[in-house]
């Protein structure tokens, strides 16, 4: 531990946290959870899309990561347009005064380093290189812990993305094709690490798995559902791959309350409540029902109690396997093929952008026949995971807090 006389060692954290998106607020209780465990003289705040809610959820002082506040409103008059450019110019200032007064920041897992979603480059991509920049500039070792990475093709995008990966002092991603594309954009991954995704990390509720010795009948299904529009090449056709997802999954959600399973509808991130409203609207059962969800803990006790899950956001995915319950993933980027064939469900995946629901209901049926022989496999899965997110932490540890708090641990690896 740190001697009394020493100054404590000053962590800040980084990202799009408490913003409504519940797998990036999952990401920092992990990171959280393994400061206070491991480092708990650390000092701690955050510089974030959502302070308030961080403060209030985490009990760590957090300071908003835009000084324009309309950053992620879309600007149509001179005025909004002004103004974001002029944010631009201030952030610059207010990230390097940020990053200066800590040693380490530590960007906790999300897909920092991808644009399988819609993404300006100008948004989160030019924030994550001003801080990786700042940190360079001041000697504070900046952190991308089990983050996640893709292709980019815009190439002002990928550009600010290389260069912010190549500043960083320590990189590590939450699956291989992760590590694979920021090789194939550039980057000497060569000393780069693959650890389980940091929400693996979390507590877990204890799964109700069927009793064999005593029938009952087929328990509610949980659909995790999101606000789908493709990813960042596919703004051109954004509305038709929505519509279709949308069809497709409620054609699903309603054949599954037509055979009598309840049906519970989850969100991931804010901007999925219209899709859960349009479905509910859709199908007009009473067996389908929304889960009034606000972390991911709370999306592990609605997956817990399902005999299966069928979902498309990634930390939905993450949550249902974490929790051993059978689950179907609706994909829409590799980083969930790849999730499901880590955790042995691979032959489970369904493309989002061309959701067939007969199709669907066939992969669904197929997995509750095998509903008993997955709950083993992911009972085997979460164990090995387990294990590799320690060896996660314990990297992590030696990488960045100095030997005076650690006795034992190596000297940061710079990058190049």
């Amino acid at each position: 531990m740190t001697p009394a006389h020493e100054t404590p060692v000053r962590v800040g954290v980084f990202g799009l946290l408490g913003s409504g998106n519940l797998g990036n607020d999952g990401s920092l209780e992990a990171v959280l959870g393994y400061l206070r465990a491991e480092h708990p003289k650390a000092v701690v705040d955050a510089l974030c899309g959502g302070p308030e809610v961080v403060s209030a959820r985490y009990g760590i002082p957090a300071t908003r990561l835009h000084w324009y506040r309309g950053e992620y409103r879309t600007a149509s008059r001179a005025g909004a347009v002004a103004g974001k450019g002029l944010g631009k110019l201030v952030d610059v200032f207010r990230t390097a005064a940020w990053v200066r007064r800590h040693d380490i920041v530590i960007v906790p897992g999300m897909g920092v380093l991808e644009a399988t979603l819609p993404l300006r480059p100008w948004g989160f991509p030019y924030s994550l290189f001003l801080l990786c920049a700042s940190g360079r500039l001041f000697g504070t070792r900046v952190a991308l812990v089990g983050v996640g990475a893709a292709a980019i093709g815009n190439r002002a995008t990928r550009t600010l993305v290389r260069w912010s990966a190549r500043l960083a002092a320590y990189r590590s991603y939450r699956d291989a094709p992760s590590r694979d594309a920021m090789r194939a954009m550039g980057v000497d991954t060569a000393r780069d690490e693959v650890h389980p995704d940091l929400a693996f990390a979390l507590p877990t509720p204890p799964a109700s798995a069927p009793s064999e010795q005593t029938p009952r009948p087929p328990g509610p299904v949980c659909v995790g559902v999101m606000a789908f529009h493709g990813g960042d090449d596919d703004r051109a056709r954004a509305e038709e791959i929505h519509r279709r997802y949308l069809d497709g999954t409620t054609r699903f959600v309603r054949a599954l309350a037509e055979d009598g399973r309840p049906v519970r509808l989850l969100t991931g991130d804010g901007v999925d409540v219209p899709v859960v409203a349009a479905i509910l609207d859709a199908v007009d059962s009473p067996l389908v029902t929304a889960a009034d969800v606000s972390s991911l803990a709370d999306l592990m006790k609605e997956m817990a109690a399902a005999d299966a899950v069928v979902a498309a956001r990634y930390h939905n995915l993450i949550c249902a396997l974490k929790v051993g319950t059978p689950t179907l993933a609706v994909s829409y980027a590799a980083k969930s093929d790849a999730l499901m064939a880590q955790m042995g469900l691979g032959a489970y995946c369904h493309p989002a952008r061309e959701v067939d629901a007969d199709r669907l209901l066939e992969q669904f049926r197929e997995l509750e026949q095998r509903a008993e022989e997955l709950r083993r496999t992911l009972t085997e899965r979460n164990q090995v995971a387990a294990r590799r997110l320690q060896d996660q932490f314990t990297a992590l540890t030696a990488a960045l807090f100095p030997a005076t708090d650690h006795p034992h641990a190596h000297t940061l690896r710079e990058t190049p």
